[in-house]
């Protein structure tokens, strides 16, 4: 498993323009957190719906990234949302995600999203990642792909 610190040294130098903020991760999971401010809201005072995907799929690439290690080009294949209630326009969205199938070649997840401070989830995810194959190609000797 990939450490906390790990995961935040590799989004801060590789991936700094992402917002989410990771607070946990462990085996098959991670926590992150979407601060919200003025450029997440959207008009009748709520979370847009693209932040809220975003922080989903966010969660989904942290927790898989803690359990496998390093592979910058895990990547979503899929990933459906359905919005169950309205998120507070004054409180960061928690995404609380959990890997249910953990393959080679792909990875299986749901992402629960909430406002901060509510046990009611404003939005629900389940996502699909390709994990590439490492291969180290003996012309050049980087690699390529996952094993």
């Amino acid at each position: 498993m990939t450490t906390l610190e790990t995961v935040r040294e590799f989004l801060a130098t590789t991936f700094p323009q992402a917002k989410g903020i990771v607070e946990q991760v462990g085996p098959l999971s991670a926590t992150v957190r979407h601060p919200v401010g003025f450029d997440e809201l959207r008009p009748g005072g709520t979370v847009s719906g693209p932040v809220l995907m975003a922080t989903a799929d966010f969660a989904l690439y942290v927790a898989i990234l803690g359990t496998i290690g390093i592979v910058p080009l895990t990547v979503t294949t899929s990933l459906n949302v359905n919005f169950l209630r309205k998120p507070a326009a004054d409180r960061d969205i928690i995404a609380v995600c959990t890997i249910l199938k953990l393959g080679k070649t792909l990875a299986v997840g749901e992402v629960s999203l909430f406002s901060e401070g509510s046990s009611a989830p404003v939005a629900h995810a389940v996502g699909t990642y390709s994990i590439p194959k490492t291969v180290t190609r003996p012309e050049d000797g980087n690699p390529a792909a996952r094993k």
